[in-house]
């Protein structure tokens, strides 16, 4: 049985967590806009872990129904994109996460994900 867009974007949140990845954040935003219905958004200590992350999220997120559509950013690895079409990735490096800052603009909507904001890893 396939997984549930929210199903999906846990599936990938759980995998964050196991690659140790920082600050982990979950934004339901399918009622505010047609892009997706989740952004996860997520840091990497440096350009090495943020690609690892990245491939380790296409390894091991299930795929028969949630392709991966576009990846962008992996050969720079300062804000790695992976659009599986209901749920968008964004793997950040620190200083670029903070000076977008995807969480202010999306997160004012009230399209948070509460049980994900209690997600963040401390190394």
């Amino acid at each position: 049985m396939p997984l549930d867009p929210r199903e999906f974007a846990l599936k990938a949140v759980g995998l964050l967590k196991d690659n140790k990845a920082q600050d982990i954040c979950l934004l339901e935003i399918g009622k505010l806009s047609v892009i997706a219905d989740y952004f996860l958004i997520c840091s990497g200590s440096n350009k090495i872990q943020t690609r690892a992350l990245c491939d380790y999220l296409q390894e091991n997120l299930p795929d028969e129904h949630y392709k991966l559509l576009r990846k962008e950013g992996y050969e720079e690895a300062n804000w790695i994109l992976l659009d599986f079409g209901s749920l968008v990735v964004h793997i950040f490096l620190p200083e670029i996460r903070s000076f977008y800052n995807l969480e202010r603009l999306w997160g004012k909507t009230g399209g948070v994900d509460q049980e994900c904001l209690t997600t963040s890893n401390q190394s």
